[in-house]
């Protein structure tokens, strides 16, 4: 006899202040990764809109708000923009490794470098060692960390200036939190950079996607995911292509300089809401 199907349990964290729009609250459902199908679990969840955080897998479940939208880049039919063909050019004599996911005192130093220029105010601004060793190792799923090092004449690792926490699913890439060296002034555009070879990795590979996470319209820090066309966002109807004209529009808002642009706010968490803890399931 075959063991019959266990249905995962879900459950829903408390109301708490909303990293992205201010005056909002926030509510998260979420469920734990564990055992043999773990990949096929998170797999099925991803397509629906859920994000992994270790071995939790949450989406938003907010009563009155429906702003986190789902995205992601259609590999295959991604042509960059002439910033973005800047971008590879500037970047292409990076080295990249994808190594197994686990933390190194390296990347810690990196991420705390980032976390304090970009999201000064954010919840992981207050992580360790052992934190972000959990964000990285604590992983039920097929995870990798991308490496990105400057060059060197001799052959040896090269300086480390960027990093990227990435899930390989059945139909692409998964984003799960990147960082990088955001002043090193000789690598403008690095963040972008990190999501270009992504999306030329999962094209080579022949995986249709690479998953951004949450589109936040309103949150200024999120708009750089409407960067990327063809862009993809869940609906109630399913994933469905983002119109044209429409994304072209919140790329000129997205692009447009920095004083132009009302409404900023501090981040109270990490880039793209990225939780560090959940209460015990």
């Amino acid at each position: 006899m075959t063991a019959p199907i266990r249905f995962p349990r879900f459950f829903v964290t408390s109301p708490a202040p909303c990293p992205y729009l201010p005056g909002r609250q926030e509510r998260k459902v979420f469920t734990e990764l564990k055992g043999e199908h773990a990949d096929q679990l998170n797999e099925a969840l991803g397509r629906i809109g859920f994000r992994r955080s270790q071995t939790v897998a949450y989406r938003p479940s907010c009563l009155d708000c429906q702003a986190c939208v789902s995205v992601r880049v259609a590999a295959s039919e991604f042509k960059p923009s002439s910033t973005q063909k800047r971008d590879l050019k500037r970047n292409r004599d990076l080295v990249v490794t994808e190594c197994r996911p686990w933390a190194t005192d390296e990347q810690f130093e990196l991420l705390t470098k980032y976390l304090s220029v970009r999201h000064p105010d954010g919840g992981m601004s207050a992580m360790d060692e052992m934190d972000y060793a959990d964000m990285v190792e604590h992983t039920p799923v097929t995870s990798s960390l991308v490496e990105y090092r400057e060059p060197t004449v001799n052959g040896e690792p090269g300086k480390l200036i960027g990093a990227c926490l990435t899930d390989r699913q059945g139909d692409g890439l998964s984003m799960i939190y990147s960082f990088y060296d955001p002043e090193h002034t000789a690598r403008a555009g690095l963040g972008n950079y990190i999501i270009l070879d992504h999306i030329s990795r999962a094209r080579e590979t022949g995986l249709p996607y690479v998953y951004l996470g949450y589109w936040v319209d309103g949150s200024p820090r999120m708009q750089y995911k409407v960067r990327y066309r063809p862009l993809e966002q869940l609906t109630r109807d399913g994933w469905k292509r983002m119109d044209s004209d429409q994304q072209s529009k919140l790329i000129a808002e997205a692009t447009a300089p920095r004083a132009e642009k009302a409404g900023t706010i501090g981040g109270r968490r990490g880039k793209d809401g990225q939780p560090v803890k959940f209460p015990a399931s």
